[in-house]
């Protein structure tokens, strides 16, 4: 099978790229063939396709002059366009993945996909689709649903992405755009979603959606590890940003100054929190591969203090399959991967003193307590998690969506 995988970045800047990754590596180990569709970057891993990639600036790096001058392609991007059709053209796909197309490609592919009666499907990683700045969050930092039913205004008015009003201005004109011109409910024939969470989460926004969709844990590699045993740190890793719960992370670590904590990763609050932080805490900056693996493998638990709606969080997975625990808050998705007092421990997000209180708890049992936990959390991830599985959901979803334009 000739398979298209598109996704706005073509390196490893998060977990949607992750999944992107692994999901073209394992398409490929099974002997399918695989043509990525991103955008143009420095950054980027090197593609026999690149000269198909779009030229389009990273915006979140951009001056307002920029922005503004982009602000038509942001919105619905003829040149993306322009390049999706050349590629079509030349490699006639039997079917397309989308990963991450907004802020970027724009809706605009979804009309060449037709054009060529491609089958697509669309892994949903975050909740675009339904909330503008898709965190469900305000400029505040607070939960945030007032957009339902349209009113995409309030995007502005709260300041929803990042407390920045013309990125949040940018963010509400595309939802009205989209929701006026090309709903991508009916251009994209299956909705992936990576939790159930996120899946009765977009059916409660729209009902559409309930006859489109199923739900599909990401996965990664197996990794061949024995059962971990107590490491002498927790470990936190991904981006170092407010809605991933760092500060309150940091601030229960100064109020348990026997337990060490390692943090891997980067982000625009790196800099502040290393001035800020306890000396139990140490930053190790960008980790990754097997540098990375190491540090979960020899961690007691991994962390995921998350305080924004999380759908299917790699760090878990990737913990569990190196046999590591987990710690994380009761929301969004996280809750649905943790065993309570099996594979790991779940907190209230937002509450220093609940999460110092789990930490404690987590930390103190007992050699042969952990050994069990970290046995089950490995067995967890083999379950749900494996490539194998996932791989023949991923071909069952395919194989539905090219049936569907055949019939």
């Amino acid at each position: 099978m000739k398979i298209l995988q598109i996704n706005k970045y073509y390196y490893r800047k998060g977990g949607a790229e992750t999944v992107f990754f692994n999901t073209i590596s394992l398409l490929e180990k099974h002997g399918h063939t695989v043509i990525p569709f991103s955008l143009k970057n420095k950054k980027n891993e090197p593609s026999p396709y690149e000269d198909y990639f779009v030229d389009y600036p990273e915006l979140s790096e951009s001056s307002l002059p920029q922005k503004i001058k982009y602000l038509p392609s942001f919105i619905y991007n003829r040149g993306a366009a322009r390049k999706l059709e050349t590629l079509l053209q030349k490699e006639k796909p039997d079917v397309a993945h989308i990963h991450l197309m907004f802020n970027s490609m724009s809706v605009s592919i979804l009309p060449v996909l037709r054009k060529y009666n491609i089958p697509v499907v669309m892994s949903v990683h975050d909740y675009r689709l339904v909330c503008p700045a898709y965190t469900f969050t305000d400029g505040n930092g607070n939960f945030c649903e007032r957009c339902s039913n349209g009113r995409y205004y309030n995007c502005i008015l709260h300041k929803c992405y990042k407390g920045n009003i013309f990125n949040s201005f940018m963010l509400s004109m595309d939802s009205y755009f989209r929701a006026a011109f090309f709903q991508p409910i009916n251009y994209i024939d299956r909705f992936i979603f990576v939790s159930k969470f996120s899946m009765n989460k977009h059916i409660d926004k729209d009902k559409r959606y309930k006859d489109k969709c199923t739900y599909l844990y990401n996965f990664t590699p197996n990794v061949e590890v024995d059962v971990t045993q107590k490491g002498k740190y927790i470990l936190f890793f991904g981006r170092i940003s407010v809605e991933k719960g760092i500060c309150t992370l940091l601030n229960a670590m100064e109020l348990i100054p026997g337990i060490k904590l390692k943090v891997a990763g980067v982000g625009p609050l790196l800099d502040r929190l290393k001035l800020a932080a306890p000396s139990n805490v140490e930053f190790l900056g960008f980790k990754k591969g097997e540098e990375l693996q190491s540090l979960i493998q020899n961690a007691s638990y991994v962390i995921v203090p998350s305080e924004c709606y999380e759908n299917n969080p790699m760090s878990i997975i990737e913990a569990y399959m190196n046999g590591t625990p987990v710690i994380g808050s009761r929301l969004g998705g996280i809750p649905e991967l943790i065993v309570e007092n099996k594979t790991g421990y779940t907190f209230q997000s937002k509450s220093t003193e609940n999460l110092k209180d789990v930490i404690e708890k987590a930390c103190s049992i007992t050699a042969e307590e952990y050994t069990r936990m970290s046995a089950a959390a490995k067995r967890f991830a083999l379950e749900n998690f494996s490539e194998e599985s996932h791989y023949k959901q991923l071909m069952k979803n395919y194989q539905l969506v090219i049936d569907m334009k055949k019939g």
